[in-house]
């Protein structure tokens, strides 16, 4: 098996190959992203202590380190924290991984492209990572915590609390992975830039549906993801655009080439 993980390579564009091989590759790509989970699983589990005591940090100072209420609860909650960890580490690896056996059948020139894009999909969502873990979390910490606190006996239970944290995080990794998708869309063909500004109001609705149905639950925070979803939308704009100029897409007449370009620049 280690023979056939070490043989597995890209398939060209345009290249001919039996359905066989690409089922053999999928498969070896699977193994592979599933050993890149173990050995993320194994380090996180390791310091698993110390992951806790990270995201303990977010929690208001007057209240106490999350409790539990059962005998296995610890051991549950130290694996559930190891794999989203290990998810996060093995992020790099799983895009190469998708990206390496998709984008071979639309972009001819992915060569060039695949450690520039490798490089700013993994950046975008450690950074979306940070976004949530500094700016969202305590503000929606601050407001559910802090909600009729003179009212109850507020107590934190560990397995609630760390389901909403890693869910915050991910989703915030997740939602910085829009001009990466609107990248692959546009090579494929599938997504515009003059759609994208066209269907805008649309977007921003959808954008605001978002940033409500997150766990946050208060205004600040939903004002904040909100506030990273349009200005992402913004940016993926100009990506499909780059990508439709590096590709010298053909529009329906020069006119409309001036007024898109043009459009993208008024609209910065």
């Amino acid at each position: 098996m280690l023979s056939g993980l070490r043989s597995t390579r890209r398939v060209e564009h345009a290249e001919q190959i039996h359905i066989t091989d690409h089922l053999e590759e999928l498969r070896n790509r699977i193994i592979i992203s599933l050993l890149a989970l173990a050995v993320g699983f194994g380090l996180c589990f390791w310091q698993h202590e110390r992951i806790i005591e990270f995201l303990n940090r977010p929690l208001p100072a007057s209240v106490p380190d999350p409790i539990v209420l059962g005998v296995a609860e610890p051991f549950t909650i130290s694996l559930k924290i190891a794999l989203a960890g290990a998810v996060i580490l093995a992020i790099p690896v799983l895009i190469y991984q998708v990206y390496a056996f998709v984008m071979p059948a639309f972009d001819p020139d992915h060569d060039r492209r695949t450690w520039p894009y490798l490089s700013a999909a993994s950046s975008l969502f450690f950074v979306g990572l940070a976004f949530g873990y500094f700016l969202v979390l305590p503000s929606a910490l601050g407001f559910l915590i802090g909600f009729d606190a003179d009212l109850y006996n507020r107590q934190v239970q560990a397995g609630d609390y760390y389901s909403f944290v890693v869910t915050i995080l991910i989703a915030c990794g997740l939602i910085f992975q829009l001009p990466t998708g609107v990248f692959v869309l546009s090579t494929v063909g599938l997504m515009r830039s003059a759609w994208m500004r066209r269907h805008r109001r649309y977007a921003i609705f959808g954008m605001s549906v978002v940033a409500a149905a997150l766990p946050g639950g208060d205004v600040i925070s939903m004002l904040i993801i909100f506030a990273a979803l349009l200005g992402l939308y913004e940016v993926s704009i100009y990506v499909a655009l780059f990508v439709e100029k590096r590709k010298g897409t053909e529009l329906d007449g020069p006119e409309e080439a001036t007024t898109e370009i043009e459009a993208a620049g008024s609209d910065a």
